[in-house]
This record gives structure tokens, C-alpha cells and sequence, in this order.
């Protein structure tokens, strides 16, 4: 007769990671940031409140661990140089319609400045460098890249947090045709001077 042995401390450790981070990820998303406790999330994770501060420090480090995204932008160089503006919109509607973290971040970073950083970090890291790419004059990227964003966080905050009805009712391809062409412009158009 065989016993079984008890799960590894590190598969447990990572169990324990994994459940504290699905519970933060919902509750960021239903409460909010201000609104979500280090408690709550601990009791939906079925773990003890010094668990989640053992791993997380604090809320903010909980919520940047919760909220790790990565966008995984298109290549620019997979797309015709006159197409990256559609693209980018069409693979940012796919991420927004599937990803609840997306939203998540979007409602705590127009509330909160731990949310906010975030948000700027992950467009910083991951958008800015697409823009460096394909603008005609890399040391204008910054202010392109922000253009961007202020199409798709747009986009988002009207389609999926506040759920406009008419935003709510365009079709995915109505929206990239719409808005690629703004985003295309914002990326390879020569500075209005």
C-alpha cells in the first residue's frame, strides 16, 4: 500500500498565488479599488488575510500583481504601414470584449492614482514602442502614442464601463472603420505644424 505525499510547499504556494489573484482580479472588477479589501478578497480566496499580505505586501502591490497585462500588440511589422491603425483598434476591441481585467483597470485608474500609474505603465511599456516604430519622427511618439489611447481608452470607457447604447450597439468592424482611420492618422501623419 502506497501513501500519496502532500502537495509540494511550492505547488501549494502557487495554488495559494494563483486563487488570491482570480478573487483580487473579481473583486477589483465588481468593487472597484477603493472598494475591494485585502478581507474581502482573502475570504473569496478561502485563504486568511495574512496570506494575501505575506505574498502582496499591500493592496496597491496586490492590485499591480492582479492587473499584469500584457496587450500583446500585433508586430507593426506584420501589418501594410497604412493598415496599423485599423489593427491596433480591431486587436484592442478583441482584448477589451475578452478581458474583464481590462476593465477593471480602466474604472480603478480613472479613480484611483495606484490604478492610474498602472494604466500608464502598461501603455508605456507596450504601446509607445509600436508608435516609435511607425511614426515619421520617433521623438514624437510620446504625444502619438498618448492620441492613441485616447481613442481606445475612449472607446472602452464609453463601450464598456459606462455602456453608452449606441456605443454598446456598433458592431466590432463598424468601430474599426470608425476609428482606424483616427488611429492611422495619429500614428503616420505629418505633424499638423
Amino acid at each position: 500500500m502506497t501513501q500519496s505525499k502532500p502537495a509540494a510547499p511550492a505547488r501549494r504556494s502557487e495554488a495559494t498565488r494563483t486563487a488570491i489573484l482570480d478573487a483580487a482580479r473579481e473583486r477589483f472588477a465588481a468593487d472597484g479599488y477603493e472598494r475591494a479589501t485585502i478581507r474581502a478578497i482573502a475570504k473569496d480566496a478561502n485563504i486568511d488575510p495574512s496570506m494575501v499580505m505575506r505574498y502582496y505586501g499591500n493592496k496597491e502591490g496586490l492590485f499591480a500583481a492582479a492587473v499584469a497585462i500584457d496587450l500583446r500588440l500585433p508586430d507593426p511589422a506584420s501589418l501594410p504601414r497604412d493598415e496599423v491603425g485599423p489593427g491596433l483598434v480591431r486587436h484592442f476591441l478583441g482584448l477589451w470584449e475578452k478581458n474583464e481585467v481590462l476593465t477593471a483597470l480602466l474604472r480603478v485608474g480613472a479613480t484611483n492614482e495606484a490604478g492610474a500609474e498602472r494604466m500608464q505603465g502598461i501603455f508605456a511599456d507596450q504601446l509607445l514602442p509600436i508608435c516609435r516604430r511607425v511614426c515619421p519622427d520617433p521623438e514624437q511618439a510620446p504625444a502619438r502614442a498618448a492620441l492613441v489611447s485616447s481613442q481606445v481608452l475612449g472607446l472602452a470607457l464609453t463601450r464598456y464601463v459606462l455602456r453608452f447604447p449606441p456605443a454598446v450597439a456598433l458592431a466590432p468592424e463598424e468601430v474599426v472603420a470608425w476609428l482606424g482611420p483616427t488611429v492611422q492618422r495619429y500614428l503616420t501623419a505629418p505633424h499638423p505644424a
